[in-house]
């Protein structure tokens, strides 16, 4: 297992141009590879490391296929061009003119970040920090657009790729099951899911920029003055903004913590407070406008915590045989699919 000295971190701090020491540090985040790869030298450990005088450092160790160390930079020079831009983010240091460096500490090869720790972290989102948030969004996409900033990096909100939301191939996973059970429904389901696609696709040309790609609650921070700031460039990469927007909006209703007053009411609220605030900001086209509820019904129909995630999902229900449920989730699908709300903006 990958571990740390303060010795290691006062190694890091000198690279780094940080004349302080640290006489303490606590880890925020270890991603445990060993548990399913005994032999695994990958690492992604994140700590907070004191230096005193109120000041605080979060450091990230990490060495994952996906994240080589031009892409761990070029993610730091996003979140350093939004700060220059206006954007609230914590400080990042730089060595030597790069702001990741590589080590090999205790037998591990590692890439190194550092960057001010931060108060006032949310831990929930209610109405007004969506609104909020969706502007934060907007403000960031115009100066991504503006520079011509790049990430080439893939990101979790691309919905004409692998993505971290929904996955109509995990529902054609289980078609075997699903056609024993009713084929002709299974049929139009897949004939729907291609119209929606059809729509959808007509961005898939329009220039990529570069995005934050997590904009969960854990990753926003209110300042003392009120001010929201963003944090964690860790899924930062290239997507179409339009696209980046709409499911980001998404994810925020969908699977934050959320004020006990919202409950069962909370997606409409926030989706639609999310998509104001960035309409007010960067206005939406009537094409992305006409163009939302085809791209909706479709995140909405192959939900993937329904499809395969949550409790009593459809793999689940295909798993146990559980025919009655089975033709359940395939009703519902097939009604979601036609479900097409209106942008709320």
């Amino acid at each position: 297992m990958f571990t740390i000295t303060t010795d290691d971190i006062d190694a890091v701090l000198q690279d780094f141009k940080i004349q302080k020491k640290c006489f303490a540090f606590s880890e925020l985040q270890r991603y445990d590879y060993e548990k399913d790869a005994p032999t695994s030298r990958e690492v992604r450990l994140i700590i907070k490391a004191e230096l005193g005088c109120d000041h605080s450092l979060v450091i990230r160790f990490k060495n994952e296929e996906e994240a080589p160390l031009e892409v761990i930079n070029a993610q730091s020079e996003f979140a350093v061009l939004l700060a220059n831009c206006g954007i609230e983010t914590p400080r990042v240091y730089s060595s030597e003119g790069q702001y990741a460096r590589q080590y090999h500490i205790n037998g591990y090869d590692v890439i190194a970040t550092v960057e001010d720790f931060v108060n006032g972290e949310l831990q929930a989102v209610d109405v007004e920090t969506s609104e909020e948030t969706g502007k934060l969004l907007a403000k960031m996409h115009n100066i991504a657009e503006t520079a011509d900033a790049h990430v080439q990096n893939d990101v979790l909100f691309d919905p004409l790729q692998r993505n971290d939301l929904f996955s109509f191939e995990e529902f054609a996973a289980c078609k075997g099951k699903l056609i024993f059970v009713d084929e002709a429904l299974y049929n139009n389901i897949v004939r729907e899911h291609a119209k929606l696609l059809q729509r959808v696709k007509v961005f898939e040309k329009e220039p990529r920029y570069a995005v934050q790609g997590d904009l969960s609650n854990c990753n926003l921070y209110r300042k003392p003055d009120g001010e929201i700031g963003i944090f964690d460039f860790n899924r930062s990469g290239d997507n179409i903004l339009y696209f980046d927007a709409v499911m980001q909006a998404i994810f925020v209703a969908r699977l934050m913590d959320y004020p006990a007053e919202l409950a069962g009411k909370q997606e409409n609220l926030i989706l639609s407070a999310f998509l104001k605030g960035y309409h007010q900001e960067r206005p939406f086209t009537q094409e992305q406008m006409d163009v939302y509820p085809y791209l909706y019904a479709l995140v909405s129909a192959f939900w993937l915590g329904d499809i395969k995630w949550d409790n009593r999902s459809l793999a689940e229900a295909v798993e146990t045989n559980d025919l009655a449920a089975v033709q359940q989730w395939m009703q519902r699908i097939y009604e979601r699919t036609s479900f097409l709300p209106s942008m709320p903006v």
